[in-house]
C-alpha cells in the first residue's frame, strides 16, 4: 500500500479544469439526475446521489442547481439517459474508454466515432481495450487536504487499497465493493472528497511523446466537449517536458 504517480492520467492532465462552466454544471446535473432516478433521492440513502453531490460541491455548483436536478429525477419528467461505454485506440495506439450519459445512443455513437476518426484514432468493439484496465473505486482530494503521509494513514485507516499523491492531488484506490465505505470512512477525518467515482485505472502505461501527445489531446478534448460524453480514460502518461512544450 503505497504510490506516488508523477503523472497524471488523462483526466488530470494541465488544463483539463478550463472547461465551459455551463457544460460542467450540465454534466454534473445528469449524473446527478440519473443517480436521484436509480435510487432514493436522499444523498444520505443514495451513495451514488451522494458521489454526484459531492462533485458538484466541490466544483462550485449553486445548491438550487443541485437540488433542481433531484427534483427532476423525482418528479418523473426526466430524460431516460442511458450509460453507455465505447473503447478505442487513439494516436500511438493509446487505449481510451469514453463513458457516457445519453438519451440518443446514435447521435453519441456518431460523434464519438468521428472524434476518434478525425484525431488519429479508431473506435473499437465494446471489450476492445477495457482488459488492459482494471475497474476499481477512485476518491479524489485536492492537495491542501494534506501531505502525502497524512493521506496514506488516513487511507489505510479506511481500508483503501492505495494511494497516489502529486503536489496538487491525492488519489485513493479502492475495490468497487468497498468505494462507499472507504469514502465515508475518509471523510470523517478528510473531509468531503471533490470525487467519488467508478474508474479505469491502466494496468500498464504507454510513454506518449510530444507529436503523438498533441493529437492525443486534441482527441480527448473533443470527447470531453461532448455534452453526452462524462468522463475519458487512458492508458498513457506524458512527460513534465512534453507537457511544458505543450504549454
Amino acid at each position: 500500500m503505497a504510490g506516488h504517480s508523477k503523472f497524471k492520467n488523462i483526466m488530470h492532465r494541465k488544463g483539463a479544469q478550463d472547461k465551459k462552466r455551463s457544460a460542467q454544471f450540465s454534466k454534473l446535473s445528469r449524473e446527478i439526475t440519473v443517480a436521484a432516478k436509480m435510487g432514493m433521492p436522499d444523498p444520505d440513502m443514495n451513495p451514488r446521489l451522494r458521489a454526484a453531490v459531492n462533485a458538484a460541491k466541490a466544483q462550485s455548483m449553486p445548491k438550487d442547481n443541485i437540488q433542481r436536478a433531484i427534483d427532476k429525477a423525482s418528479k418523473g419528467d426526466a430524460e431516460n439517459y442511458e450509460e453507455v461505454r465505447y473503447e478505442g485506440y487513439g494516436p500511438g495506439g493509446v487505449a481510451i474508454i469514453v463513458e457516457a450519459l445519453t438519451d440518443n445512443r446514435n447521435r453519441t455513437a456518431t460523434n464519438v466515432r468521428t472524434a476518434f476518426s478525425k484525431n488519429g484514432g479508431n473506435l473499437g468493439a465494446s471489450g476492445a481495450v477495457s482488459h488492459g484496465f482494471d475497474r476499481l473505486g477512485l476518491i479524489e482530494y485536492p492537495g491542501s487536504v494534506g501531505d502525502e503521509d497524512k493521506v496514506l494513514e488516513a487511507a489505510i485507516e479506511a481500508g483503501a487499497d492505495d494511494v497516489e499523491s502529486d503536489g496538487e492531488s491525492h488519489s485513493v484506490w479502492t475495490s468497487v465493493e468497498n468505494l462507499h465505505e472507504v469514502a465515508r470512512e475518509l471523510e470523517k477525518t478528510l473531509g468531503e472528497a471533490e470525487g467519488v467515482k467508478l474508474a479505469w485505472k491502466p494496468t500498464l502505461k504507454v510513454d506518449v511523446g510530444e507529436d503523438t501527445a498533441a493529437t492525443l489531446f486534441k482527441l480527448v478534448d473533443t470527447l470531453d466537449d461532448d455534452d453526452d460524453v462524462q468522463t475519458v480514460w487512458g492508458n498513457y502518461e506524458v512527460s513534465e517536458d512534453v507537457m511544458e512544450k505543450l504549454g
